[in-house]
């Protein structure tokens, strides 16, 4: 049972009491001390990773599941389930399969198993949404226990990336499309039982290749409401949420003596793009324009609390692809005079009133992207852009976005920009909707051409010389204004120790945390 509470939580207009609350039956009782209790927003729609793409059944599946290879703080590739790998040419490519490594049924992973788990992902023993990431794959072969090759079709220089840890798994040979249900992987985690919109637990793998980890037992309770949330932190009969919490809230939070929060730089960036091909926007001069006419550090620190991190591109901070601080990129600084000066050029001129253009913003009615479209509306207005705001509920704005029935729209990119391949599904000229996300509509020969060379190049130190290119480009042409990145942040009782967010949001900390 849980008394009375009071949470103040702090808005844009400043203090807003969310009442005394009573939550009795939505609270979870502790099963024991042994438990670690995490709170998510919903059920994982499938804890196949080949199959579930929500960020549940990734961050959970990752748990039960190895992948070929894992991604490091900076998206490099380092081995997991291949200890090492190279590419004879552009469309050859060797796995070499770690020895030791046993599935939770102690069967022994070779590699049959991993030939399987790529072709699974392309030759309809499953459906998947994720099957085009391995489009380029013709077919494996295994030449011993150890040794898998992969031969392409055509050159795909994020093959590999695609078979990093939440993205893809090492699945028994044979697994198929139910073995979600009772998913048997080579984890840290084992999986004990998932029961729809209540919980998902696992067990602790005492033999893990990697070293078993401290936290005997871990429960994914699912709370779909962002108070209940709170108050079972604060009551206690939670241990912790990983970005299911408001940034109102974790500010609260953050006074609670029994609580930590940690946070981390996310992946998740958040992005307004402008249709190339509209009367107005088809001049890169006013998307310029509207670009420092925005305040991106002052909308963060008011609608997010500072818990983000300002963005240049869509790769996530510090990847290895994306520029550094003496890159000569063109970057947008708030400066409305420089805004004004590009619209004057562009040819609109003030009226009376101080209104150089007219331009319209779609969001969806989420409270976030309607707080943020009505500061954007505010702070463009200094520079003469009138700003009209259309908000819709998240179907017909999807739909209007991908119809390209838009000036410009704001949205977030999840998970998918954490490759520089991200440029060819949101930049390449053959990439608009329904093929790929260039719902602006924007075209450049030269943008193209770097695609094709990046895909093409396994050298990585040639392909962040290329993507490199493409992003001083991008930034100049401006069909996106990238926003910021949300942080990644960590609600935690007292009792758990060692928890590091992972910048794409996962639960990797479980592996290594440890509980008083």
């Amino acid at each position: 049972m849980i008394d009375r509470q009071r949470i103040v939580f702090r808005s844009l207009r400043g203090v807003v009491l969310l009442g005394s609350l009573v939550a009795l039956s939505a609270c979870h009782e502790r099963p024991d001390r042994d438990t670690v209790v995490i709170d998510i927003e919903s059920s994982p729609t499938n804890l196949d990773i080949r199959i579930g793409s929500d960020a549940q059944a990734e961050h959970i599946g990752s748990l039960l599941f190895d992948s070929i290879v894992r991604k490091d703080e900076h998206y490099n590739l380092q081995p997991a389930i291949a200890d090492a790998w190279e590419w004879r040419d552009p469309l050859t490519l060797v796995l070499h399969i770690r020895d030791g490594v046993h599935f939770h049924d102690g069967k022994l992973l070779d590699a049959d198993d991993v030939a399987w788990s790529i072709d699974s992902m392309h030759n309809g023993a499953i459906t998947t949404s994720k099957s085009g990431n391995f489009a380029s794959v013709d077919h494996t072969e295994v030449t011993d226990a150890h040794t898998c090759i992969v031969h392409l079709k055509k050159p795909d220089a994020s093959l590999l990336f695609n078979m990093s840890d939440e993205l893809s798994a090492v699945v028994e040979k044979g697994a198929g499309k139910t073995m979600g249900e009772h998913p048997i992987g080579s984890g840290p985690f084992r999986f004990v039982s998932e029961e729809q919109d209540k919980d998902v637990v696992l067990e602790r793998n005492p033999d893990y290749w990697g070293g078993a980890p401290s936290i005997p037992r871990v429960r994914f309770a699912i709370v779909p409401d962002s108070i209940t949330r709170a108050l079972e932190l604060q009551k206690g009969s939670a241990d912790a949420t990983s970005n299911a919490l408001t940034g109102d809230t974790v500010a609260v939070m953050a006074n609670d003596p029994n609580l930590v929060v940690e946070s981390k730089p996310g992946s998740i960036v958040n992005y307004m793009t402008f249709n190339a091909t509209d009367s107005l926007l088809k001049d890169k001069r006013v998307r310029q324009a509207f670009a420092y006419a925005v305040d991106r550090p002052a909308i963060t620190k008011a609608l997010l609390h500072g818990q983000a991190e300002v963005q240049d591109t869509l790769l996530p901070l510090g990847h290895w692809a994306a520029p550094v601080a003496n890159d000569p990129i063109t970057r947008y600084t708030h400066d409305v005079t420089k805004a004004k000066a590009l619209l004057e050029s562009a040819g609109f001129h003030a009226d009376a009133k101080g209104v150089r253009i007219h331009l319209t913003l779609k969001s969806s009615t989420d409270d976030t992207m309607r707080l943020l479209a009505a500061i954007v509306q505010q702070q463009v207005r200094e520079a003469g852009i009138d700003l009209t705001l259309r908000q819709n509920e998240f179907g017909t704005f999807y739909s209007d976005v991908t119809k390209g029935a838009f000036q410009i729209y704001v949205l977030r990119w999840v998970g998918s920009n954490e490759d520089p391949d991200i440029f060819r599904y949101a930049y390449s000229s053959v990439m608009m909707p329904p093929k790929g996300s260039n719902r602006g509509h924007y075209t450049n020969a030269q943008v193209d051409a770097l695609i094709a060379q990046g895909a093409g190049e396994v050298d990585q130190t040639k392909r962040r010389e290329t993507y490199l290119k493409l992003q001083l480009i991008l930034a100049d042409d401006e069909p996106t204004l990238v926003l910021w990145s949300p942080d990644n942040v960590v609600v935690h009782s007292k009792r758990l120790h060692g928890v590091v967010p992972a910048s794409a949001g996962s639960f990797g900390w479980l592996r290594t945390a440890t509980l008083q």
